[in-house]
């Protein structure tokens, strides 16, 4: 029990610690403030201390209690925005893909020539290759005509009537076996025009990769 002449100053000293605890809390909370602004469907600037109806799908800014932006929230996408930002992002997706593949290309390209001569060497090898088996075929189409003849000289005994089995399946044969011999000189006549493209392609990166100092100069 304190004495009756302490009391007094005891009192006043809770009473003023109140008022300073007080006054801290007040400061607290008028520091926590936020208000939150935005243009509305008028071109009216409005605020309120919880998000206005009329800010509802529009931008706005959240505001500190010193009247600063503390951060600014977009307005929601609308459909075509939302499809457009798909689009884009699908497009550098593809991008990124591409990328990844050129590297893969350039990588391999790297790891197979060692120089611009060693392109033109492999191009004349691989041209050569199938200028050989264009060579192969027309030699096959030649004995099978060698042979064509043959039943066709046989097939001449019989005007007035049908050949033997034999004769006919040879003639057969031998066409089909030409069409087909045909048909390869035709299709290595094209890799001949794709092999000229790829060599080509090959020796433009090689010599862009060399530009760029990827390489060492030759």
């Amino acid at each position: 029990m304190f004495p009756m002449h302490i009391r007094p100053f005891l009192v006043a000293g809770v009473w003023a610690f109140a008022g300073v605890a007080g006054a801290a809390l007040s400061a607290t909370d008028a520091g926590s403030e936020r208000f939150y602004c935005c243009t509305n469907a008028a071109g009216k600037y409005i605020c309120g201390d919880i998000v206005p109806p009329s800010c509802y799908g529009r931008a706005y800014r959240e505001l500190g209690a010193n009247g600063r932006t503390v951060r600014e929230i977009a307005a929601p996408l609308t459909a075509e925005q939302r499809a457009q930002r798909a689009a884009e992002e699908e497009q550098r997706r593809k991008d990124a893909v591409l990328q990844k593949e050129q590297q893969r290309k350039d990588q391999a390209l790297l790891e197979t020539y060692i120089s611009v001569d060693d392109i033109e060497v492999m191009r004349k090898r691989a041209l050569d290759d199938v200028h050989q088996s264009i060579r192969n075929a027309e030699d096959r189409i030649a004995e099978i005509q060698a042979l064509r003849k043959k039943y066709e000289n046989e097939a001449e005994f019989y005007q007035k009537k049908a050949p033997p089995p034999e004769i006919e399946k040879g003639l057969a044969d031998t066409e089909f076996e030409i069409k087909a011999q045909e048909a390869i000189i035709e299709a290595k006549k094209k890799d001949l025009t794709a092999l000229q493209g790829k060599f080509d392609e090959d020796r433009r990166r090689f010599l862009d990769l060399q530009h760029r100092h990827i390489l060492p100069p030759q």
